[in-house]
């Protein structure tokens, strides 16, 4: 268990927020890295060179830490939906190949392959809600051999249901199926190691639980994987972009690895060093330690809303840094707008009010929490 860190943000003290998978506030840390960054525009004079690369070439090592993979098996993109972009482009699929998705999954992962299936005669199979909530059950059940692609999140984004990547990843190897994950709504609040899971492709954005900012994120593309074609053609993901003297000698090789896949303009140089600061807090406090926080947590939470017929995803088949509430005829329409009057802030999702907490929430944060709710939905 890991102490409350309301100390390393700036939060003011009357604010109660639960809503770190809408968008995480950003570290002190991070700020202050984000505002040095910033200014350094002021005075190009200083940037050289070198400085396209090194912050660049910290980030895909911290990132490749984070899930167990070596750096060049990372690419830096600006959102999970260009990652995706990237699998359901270099996944060849056939007429009759079947492309499992979760029902009512983010659109990110969705869309790309509504494309993919329309241009190559896939089909699109949803698994649908299972009634029992054990969501890695109900992929298995529909693995085929007519399975091309599952492309799943690690936990759904209403509630928090969890799923068994590994369980899921070892059905899939029967059909030599491939896996592609978005798991913007739990990298770094909860443990992932791509030598046990072995996606083929996993994207991430970072403004949630990477507590990073808007527009980056990175993508992790199996050895595999690792020779294809990009979305876009840049000059820093071809080889010797390191000599700029020699740029007009234009090369047919791409850096190796996933750099390919790397956006245009990835050095970035006001919001990587804001990356790089929130990566090193995460991999400090540890993923395994963070998860096992949020959850003791939010167990604490749904036990005291019971009295007040709260209910939500069973432990075992729910992440734990999720906690979505559901209430038997639904909530108050104006509940979210009730809360925020009093500085509470979370989201609803479908059914569900979606209470997504981390380290920066106190113990007069979920108390505030609990007699707010005791007193809007007794």
């Amino acid at each position: 268990m890991i102490e409350c860190q309301r100390h390393l943000f700036d939060i003011p003290e009357e604010v109660s927020y639960f809503n770190c998978g809408y968008m995480s506030p950003l570290l002190k840390a991070s700020t202050e890295a984000g505002q040095k960054a910033l200014l350094r525009k002021s005075n190009p004079w200083e940037l050289t060179p070198k400085d396209f690369f090194t912050d660049s070439d910290r980030f895909r090592e911290l990132a490749a830490e984070l899930i167990n993979s070596a750096p060049q098996d990372i690419a830096i993109i600006p959102s999970a939906s260009y990652g995706l972009a990237i699998a359901a482009a270099n996944i060849p699929l056939t007429r009759g190949d079947e492309i499992l998705v979760l029902e009512d999954q983010f659109p990110s992962n969705i869309y790309c392959w509504q494309r993919a299936a329309k241009e190559s005669g896939a089909t699109i199979i949803t698994v649908a809600r299972p009634e029992d909530r054990n969501w890695t059950q109900a992929v298995q059940k529909h693995i085929t051999p007519r399975t091309a692609v599952a492309a799943l999140p690690h936990n759904h984004w209403a509630d928090g249901g969890l799923i068994n990547l590994i369980q899921v990843r070892q059905q899939l190897d029967q059909s030599d199926a491939k896996l592609v994950l978005d798991v913007t709504q739990s990298l770094g609040a909860m443990p992932l190691d791509v030598q046990k899971v072995r996606p083929d492709f996993m994207a991430v954005a970072a403004y949630k639980w990477l507590l990073g900012p808007y527009s980056v994120g990175f993508m992790y593309a199996a050895p595999d994987f690792q020779n294809g074609i990009p979305l876009e053609e840049n000059w820093l993901n071809r080889a010797g972009s390191e000599d700029f003297a020699g740029l007009v000698n234009y090369q047919e090789d791409y850096q190796p690895g996933a750099v390919r896949y790397d956006m245009g303009e990835r050095a970035n140089f006001a919001q990587l060093p804001i990356m790089i600061a929130a990566l090193e807090q995460l991999l400090d406090w540890g993923t395994d330690n963070i998860q096992a926080t949020l959850r003791a947590r939010n167990q604490a939470l749904a036990n005291e809303l019971i009295d007040i017929d709260l209910t939500s995803v069973p432990t075992e088949y729910r992440a734990g840094h999720f906690l979505g509430l559901e209430k038997e005829g639904g909530f108050p329409a104006d509940i979210l707008s009730r809360l925020a009057d009093e500085k509470i802030f979370l989201s609803q999702r479908g059914d569900s009010l979606r209470i997504t907490p981390h380290l920066f929430n106190s113990d007069q944060d979920f108390d505030r929490l609990i007699s707010s709710l005791k007193q809007h939905l007794k």
